[in-house]
């Protein structure tokens, strides 16, 4: 075995539990005296390497936690089923929801530690890889990406939140928190361009199942639409090659964040039947009911209502299932919504992205296949961004988006309606108010 491949990943690994224990924006270096320091980490080249591999664990299996599970149980995909004081109030939303709620605090604290990991990388790297312009440009453009995905992270659960981390940061609206994530993205797409990463980042930080050029890409497109720039979603989302796949993947070291929560004995959350979606934004005979969920229906009367629940299939199912950083049907439903709400709407573009969702019946790279007839309902723009949504928590189940969308696409809102989402946004994390005083008041709901 190479020991100069696998170093920076077993360092990697020894980082990442020092990543962890980041708490919030305004104090998050807790010293470990079992983790490499900043000059060993920062000040080498073999540092640098293997910090941008803790890097992508640290939000792969750290931050995607609540950005999938937290926020899955506002919009109702998942249902919080143990009576644990944090998950009773996730799970009943609306002015239950503390700010002392560890999951909601977990969606702000530990996207800020990624951030703050990130700034430490390109701060570095100019530095330290001086001499490496490729690999230079992959550290970059990789630490770009992670930190507009945190930022993004915060936006979805927070109204606004701060552009970095360091004491007493000042808060801004989170449609600053997206173009900033969006400028990010740019620069990696731009450092990528002029310099492709080098063979040596590519072996030593991604391995062959991540695609750094094509999910910054990706997450150009889905940012950008977040942030209601459509022409440049659009354009990012034509630029991702979709025979292409790009995954994070997981260990019994480093493990699935939504299998631990949702299969393991005193599970705290399952998935409820029918992706959690009204009647009318579900069909039967989807496909992708099979793909994601498994297992009988099972009544649930926890935590103040009774709902069926099921077991978690698909990309959940096992303590190393591997999670897509972005799926390729998602670019055709950014295309089509995108040309939806252009000025000019471009109806038989977006009909033809839907219905290619929609009738797939085999070839998606990661088997997700709605393998249902073509649209046939009003060829509109109203009715068709109707059939985006309803195609979009189909697909992107427990992607971390359907909060999002919900709110995006003015699906029925609390607190007089709880049906589709039990919160608009989440109140500031109690131990983040107590150390800052800059931090905004709650939203009401």
């Amino acid at each position: 075995m190479n020991l100069l491949l696998t170093w920076p990943r077993r360092l990697a690994t020894l980082l990442l539990s020092s990543l962890l224990l980041g708490s919030t924006a305004c104090n998050i270096d807790l010293p470990n005296p079992n983790a490499a320091t900043d000059e060993q980490t920062l000040t080498t080249r073999e540092g640098v390497l293997a910090l941008s591999v803790g890097l992508r664990q640290l939000y792969s299996t750290s931050a995607l936690e609540p950005i999938i599970l937290t926020t899955g149980t506002t919009s109702r995909e998942l249902k919080g089923i143990t009576t644990f004081f944090n998950i009773t109030e996730l799970e009943q939303g609306g002015a239950q929801l503390s700010p002392s709620n560890a999951n909601t605090s977990a969606l702000f604290a530990r996207n800020y530690r990624v951030i703050q990991v990130a700034d430490q990388l390109i701060t570095a790297a100019p530095a330290v890889l001086a001499a490496d312009a490729a690999t230079q440009s992959g550290v970059l453009a990789h630490s770009y990406l992670f930190k507009a995905a945190a930022l993004a992270g915060v936006a979805l659960g927070f109204e606004q939140g701060p552009l970095a981390t360091g004491p007493a940061p000042t808060f801004v609206p989170r449609q600053q928190l997206l173009q900033e994530a969006i400028r990010l993205l740019d620069l990696a797409a731009q450092s990528l361009t002029t310099t492709p990463a080098s063979t040596d980042f590519n072996t030593q930080v991604l391995s062959s199942t991540f695609d750094l050029p094509n999910t910054v890409q990706a997450y150009r497109a889905r940012i950008n639409l977040v942030a209601g720039n459509y022409a440049a979603a659009l354009a990012a989302a034509n630029l991702v090659d979709l025979t292409k796949t790009s995954i994070f993947t997981y260990s019994t070291q480093n493990p699935n964040p939504v299998y631990q929560f949702t299969a393991l004995a005193g599970t705290n959350f399952r998935p409820r039947d029918r992706f959690g979606l009204p009647t009318s934004l579900v069909e039967a005979n989807d496909g992708r009911l099979a793909f994601y969920l498994a297992g009988a229906v099972v009544s649930d009367a926890n935590n103040g209502s009774t709902d069926n629940i099921r077991t978690l299939a698909g990309f959940f199912n096992r303590i190393d299932s591997p999670i897509p950083a972005y799926l390729p049907d998602e670019m055709r439903l950014i295309r089509a919504e995108c040309n939806l709400r252009s000025s000019t709407p471009n109806l038989t573009a977006a009909l033809t992205d839907i219905n290619a969702v929609r009738t797939q019946a085999s070839g998606d790279p990661f088997g997700v296949n709605a393998n249902l007839p073509a649209y046939a309902g009003a060829v509109t723009a109203s009715a068709l961004l109707t059939e985006v949504y309803k195609q979009r928590c189909a697909e992107l189940y427990l992607s971390g988006q359907r909060l999002e969308d919900s709110r995006r696409f003015g699906r029925p809102t609390p607190p007089a309606n709880l049906t589709e989402r039990t919160r608009n946004f989440y109140p500031y994390p109690q131990q983040e108010r107590v150390n800052n005083t800059n931090t905004p008041p709650d939203p009401a709901i």
